[in-house]
């Protein structure tokens, strides 16, 4: 069976006000992360992943910065457990891959490092708080 989404890589200029939507449910609604840290000034400059139902709803999004570090992944709580998150890592993986870069890295949240470790991501040092929510570094070669 087919998937119920698609995923695709986009810019920000083109997916701005679904990437919001996104973001502002998941990370500002649902888990209280503060607009003015969400909002980091970097989305211009990244490669956002963007998941949405064949009805056309933007469901999921994730992003990945010129350094190599994805962050933002972000799916609706409807969406969760069907390989959203999945498709949209391994897009991302893919684009970074095709970029040529040698490594990857992002800053987990600590309920997401079994996700992480999915993929083949290692911890890098301590458990640390960010927008008040536990996480941790963690990397992947490429």
């Amino acid at each position: 069976m087919s998937n119920p989404f698609t995923v695709s890589l986009i810019s920000w200029h083109d997916g701005e006000p679904l990437l919001c939507a996104v973001r502002e449910a998941v990370f500002m609604r649902e888990q209280g992360v503060p607009e003015e840290l969400e909002w980091d000034g970097q989305d211009e400059g990244c490669r956002h992943a963007l998941a949405l139902s064949l009805q056309g709803e933007a469901v999921g999004c994730g992003r990945l910065l010129p350094d190599g570090h994805i962050g933002r992944i972000a799916v609706l709580p409807e969406w969760r457990n069907r390989k959203v998150g999945t498709a949209i890592m391994e897009i991302l993986l893919a684009e970074a891959r095709a970029r040529g870069l040698p490594q990857v890295a992002v800053d987990a949240q600590t309920q997401a490092v079994p996700f992480y470790h999915g993929f083949g991501f290692v911890e890098r040092g301590d458990v640390f708080m960010d927008a008040g929510l536990p996480h941790i570094k963690m990397g992947l070669k490429l």
